[in-house]
């Protein structure tokens, strides 16, 4: 079955990002979301490693369902409280 995805937000994390590598945090356990801080550590899950390119607003999933990782898609909208 795995480890469970914990949800630490049921919103999108709404930034300005400048260009370069970014592990997203898939768990939801990490402390400086929405990025990972090693937290996954003795689970089955791993981040997501993202780069960009250039300067530029980024809605990184929150609820971390969804189905564009690690981008938000509107899930939040539909999951069961």
């Amino acid at each position: 079955m795995g480890d469970p995805i914990i949800i630490p937000q049921r919103t999108p994390y709404v930034m300005d990002m400048e260009p370069g590598s970014y592990y997203w945090c898939r768990c939801g356990r990490s402390k400086t979301q929405p990025f990972c801080d090693g937290s996954h550590t003795g689970t089955d899950i791993s981040p997501i490693e993202v780069e960009l390119k250039e300067k530029q607003k980024v809605a990184w999933c929150g609820c971390k369902h969804s189905k564009k990782s690690p981008f938000c898609d509107g899930t939040h909208s539909r999951l069961e409280s």
